[in-house]
């Protein structure tokens, strides 16, 4: 490959992998493409600059902006408004816009310059009320799978690639699953060569966390800042459950499917840290408080938010399988890399963190 093509190329992960492909692959031309909407992204630009990698101004909604990209031979598709409750207190159309109208765009785009894509899905592409129905059991700190389930595709280990498709997910999961359904077309059709990778939660330095999205920064973040959070939902206890990995991770992966994308092609892989790298709030609270040294006032909200789960792990064995990966990092690795990057940009990050 002579070119790639990052969408969301500013944002936290587009960015990294933007990097990290200049990093691995040096012959690459490499474009990060990004509307710089989410606050701090512009503090990557002179992070991409100094990488070697190229930075376009411009929006996935927009065909003409696409178009000023030139040729590529990989659309790599980070782009997203990645908020799960995005829609629900108004108008959903940004969401829409973006994350369905944005992927047409990349594919016809990448149809015309006969370009492969390795499309960013996400794990909120399976049904909520599914999800909730898995029977668990509730421990000291956390809820835990059970051994013994009655949906196909999931188990102890957590849910992979054969769970059930069918229901309400949120516009967020919907948007997403409908962009993987129209990359399966556009591989039928036109012989695009494509992989999609349904991730989990991804964080690591540079994750600008909010409410809404990129939970673990904002645990770290207002630990060192100071704030106050709560628990949200299923009593309020903070044992609710999701499996994270560290972006490093992910680029790994990445790097490999570029690699090998004839031989993936049409695969869809379930990403993430699985059980090994999982934590409830209560227990991303405990790590916090260790590796910062600080107490920050918690509240609990017994209240359920509209399209919340419970519990949600990642069975990667498919991926594993496959192409032998598997998560490296560990949580309280993931932890400490973000206390040390947030310590030291401390005053330069306390406008968006602070």
């Amino acid at each position: 490959m002579k070119s790639v093509l990052v969408t969301g190329g500013a944002g936290f992960v587009g960015s990294h992998l933007a990097m990290g492909l200049r990093r691995h692959r040096a012959d690459v031309r490499v474009v990060a493409f990004d509307n710089l909407k989410r606050r701090g992204s512009e503090l990557n630009l002179s992070r991409l600059r100094g990488a070697g990698v190229e930075f376009l101004h411009g929006d996935i909604r927009s065909p003409e902006d696409l178009e000023a990209v030139g040729p590529v031979d990989l659309v790599l598709e980070c782009s997203a408004e990645p908020s799960v409750l995005a829609g629900y207190s108004g108008s959903p159309a940004y969401v829409i816009h973006t994350n369905l109208t944005g992927t047409v765009n990349c594919l016809e785009f990448a149809r015309r310059r006969e370009a492969a894509m390795i499309f960013l899905s996400t794990s909120r592409v399976y049904p909520t009320k599914t999800i909730n129905a898995l029977a668990c059991r509730e421990e000291a700190t956390r809820f835990a799978l059970s051994d013994k389930q009655m949906s196909p595709g999931a188990s102890a280990r957590g849910i992979s690639e054969e769970f059930p498709l069918i229901g309400a997910r949120s516009m967020y999961g919907t948007t997403k699953l409908c962009s993987e359904f129209l990359i399966q077309e556009y591989q039928e059709m036109y012989d695009l060569r494509a992989v999609v990778n349904r991730c989990s939660i991804i964080t690591g330095p540079w994750q600008m966390g909010k409410v809404d999205q990129g939970v673990v920064v904002l645990w770290v973040a207002r630990h060192l800042y100071g704030g106050k959070l709560d628990y949200i939902g299923y009593g309020g206890q903070g044992k609710q459950v999701r499996d994270m990995m560290h972006i490093e991770d992910v680029l790994e992966l990445i790097l490999y499917q570029m690699d090998h994308l004839e031989g993936l092609n049409g695969e869809t892989f379930n990403v993430g840290g699985g059980l090994e790298v999982s934590a409830s709030l209560l227990e991303l609270t405990a790590m916090c408080q260790e590796v910062t040294g600080n107490q920050i006032p918690i509240g609990g909200v017994p209240e359920d938010r509209p399209a919340d789960i419970r519990l949600y792990l990642t069975d990667y064995s498919h991926v594993n399988r496959v192409t032998g990966w598997r998560p490296k990092k560990t949580a309280p690795q993931i932890l400490e890399e973000i206390v040390n990057w947030i310590r030291a940009n401390y005053e330069e990050l306390r406008p968006i963190l602070g």
